[in-house]
């Protein structure tokens, strides 16, 4: 992917306008995708079988420089298990059966659900993951752009290993990683990045951790951690979400959100999306279930309440099923979005094809049903 430098613009007009419906084909101001020059600019785009997709109208004064960008998210990673000996052995190559479907987005997202370090004392908890800095490699390898490590899992080894994991994202080159910092400040920001003059900012965010981490897990002035939805901190990224906005031609925000085994949102998934998108969100996304949940559109934002596990040690029954959510925008208009269906096997995603996706890919549109979400 092809990346330009961010660049300070005076700020965009934003003009609310109502989705006009579902139209057969995206409404852009340049010809589609597959034959106009932009797309020669983008990653090659194989075909990865049957999906679920959705299309809608666009309205003007939304659209930013009217070029489209296309975004690709993926659910839960980690390297426990026999994935840490995989990683070891491989790291650029570890996700290569995925590598193509995220290779292709302008710009590709996961959840690394891991602290990066070896060293540190295990947090008092049931689960705790840590995984070596080839970690990133793999990512970086398999196409991912943005990495959110604002979930529960990224500080399981205290503070000796969220030192080492901010130092080794900190010198990533081409990996950025999101939703962790330093302070408060580095925490809530966004990754921004211009794609054909496109602004794009990307937050990441959690709204799970244990009762007695929060106060620790959470960044602050002065106090390295995580950006939280919990308490106060809703406010806080709503905030951060609605001072980008005239900053940014389309956000997004990945979060960490959910209850464990459950294939429908929880009121508080579907609390924290409105507000988000009141604020002003256009995207938003988020894992934590270890099931995939439905997605839609939320007036003019486009939600997908869960992705799934990923890159996943536990990958029997439901919770093996995965997917790649793609979505084209233009500015702030979610053009089209589907589901590329997968399947964890041997903890890595592999697209899936012929009857097998068709059934999928109908599983996932199927899900909405209890989301409040419309296509």
């Amino acid at each position: 992917m092809r990346r330009v430098v961010w660049s300070i613009v005076v700020g965009v007009v934003v003009a609310a306008s109502a989705i006009a419906g579902i139209a057969l084909t995206r409404r852009d101001p340049v010809p589609p995708p597959a034959s106009d020059a932009a797309a020669a600019a983008r990653r090659p785009r194989p075909s990865t079988g049957p999906s679920s997709s959705s299309t809608t109208t666009t309205t003007v004064g939304r659209r930013g420089s009217g070029s489209p960008v296309t975004l690709a998210f993926g659910g839960d990673v980690h390297f426990e298990g026999h994935l840490r000996a995989a990683l070891l052995a491989n790291p650029a190559g570890v996700l290569a059966p995925v590598a193509p479907v995220l290779s292709r987005a302008d710009i590709a997202m996961v959840n690394l659900e891991t602290a990066i370090t070896e060293r540190g004392s295990p947090a008092p908890k049931t689960y705790t993951f840590r995984a070596p800095a080839a970690a990133f490699d793999a990512l970086r390898g398999a196409g991912v752009d943005v990495a959110t490590m604002a979930n529960n899992h990224a500080v399981d080894f205290g503070p000796v290993g969220l030192a080492d994991t901010l130092a080794a994202a900190a010198g990533q080159k081409g990996l950025s990683v999101v939703g962790i910092g330093a302070d408060d400040s580095a925490a809530y920001a966004p990754h921004r990045v211009d794609v054909r003059g496109q602004r794009i900012a990307v937050f990441g965010a959690t709204d799970v951790l244990d009762d007695n981490l929060i106060t620790a897990w959470t960044a602050a002035p002065g106090h390295p951690g995580l950006a939280s939805t919990k308490g106060p901190g809703l406010d806080r990224l709503a905030a951060a979400v609605t001072a980008e906005r005239p900053r940014a031609d389309t956000i997004v925000v990945y979060l960490h959100w959910g209850i464990e085994g459950q294939t429908c949102p929880s009121p508080r998934q579907k609390e924290v999306a409105q507000r988000l998108a009141a604020a002003g969100a256009d995207v938003i996304v988020g894992s934590h279930t270890h099931r995939l949940q439905g997605g839609g559109r939320l007036v003019g934002s486009l939600v997908a309440y869960g992705l799934g596990n990923f890159v996943w040690y536990n990958e029997g029954g439901p919770r093996g099923a995965t997917g790649i959510l793609e979505v084209t925008v233009t500015g702030r208009d979610v053009d089209s979005y589907r589901w590329v269906p997968a399947r964890i096997t041997g903890g890595v995603p592999r697209p899936l094809d012929g009857p097998a996706a068709t059934s999928a890919a109908e599983a996932w549109a199927a899900s909405r049903s209890c989301t409040g979400l419309v296509p």
